[in-house]
């Protein structure tokens, strides 16, 4: 499979999003391939103090979820803040509920882009208790290079904790 970026363009997606939407699928495909036949054992343990696979599948799904209800312009819910509190520790999930998760945040997230129009991506938002100054883009784009990122770790964490398989 070519990587996301080079599949052309994804339906619905204005081309300033564009390279948003393409590493929020790459990331959902790479998440997949890592994880989908991961232990319980192998999400929750963490390899010389790292942050556990598992909390990468949860903490990517909830931040990217908050980042883009900041897109919206809207506050946080009590259930996004409850969410936010139980990322860190195992509560039994498999790896496809914990997949599943991250996959829903991820579709909800290219859904959205797909309603953002290109002339409101520099609109001003407040982001967090302290109401720090983004925009509409900058949300965008910090929450697909975030997804990223924690895609990776969880690849290097699952790659420690089986030994370099």
């Amino acid at each position: 499979m070519a990587e996301a970026w080079l599949s052309g363009p994804v339906a619905g997606v204005d081309r300033v999003l564009m390279p948003a939407a393409h590493a929020l699928i790459q990331a959902r495909a790479d998440l997949d391939a890592a994880a989908r036949d991961a232990t319980p054992d192998e999400l929750w343990r963490a390899p010389g103090g790292a942050a556990p696979a598992g909390f990468h599948l949860r903490h990517l799904a909830g931040a990217l979820d908050r980042l883009m209800t900041y897109a919206r312009d809207e506050p946080l819910s009590e259930r996004q803040r409850s969410a936010l509190a139980v990322e860190t520790s195992s509560s039994g999930e498999s790896a496809a509920e914990l997949i599943a998760l991250a996959w829903g945040a991820i579709d909800a997230a290219l859904e959205q882009i797909r309603r953002t129009p290109a002339e409101r991506v520099f609109d001003a938002r407040a982001v967090g208790r302290a109401q720090r100054p983004a925009t509409v883009l900058g949300l965008i784009f910090h929450g697909a290079e975030h997804t990223t990122r924690h895609t990776g770790q969880l690849i290097t964490t699952l790659k420690a904790v089986r030994g370099g398989a």
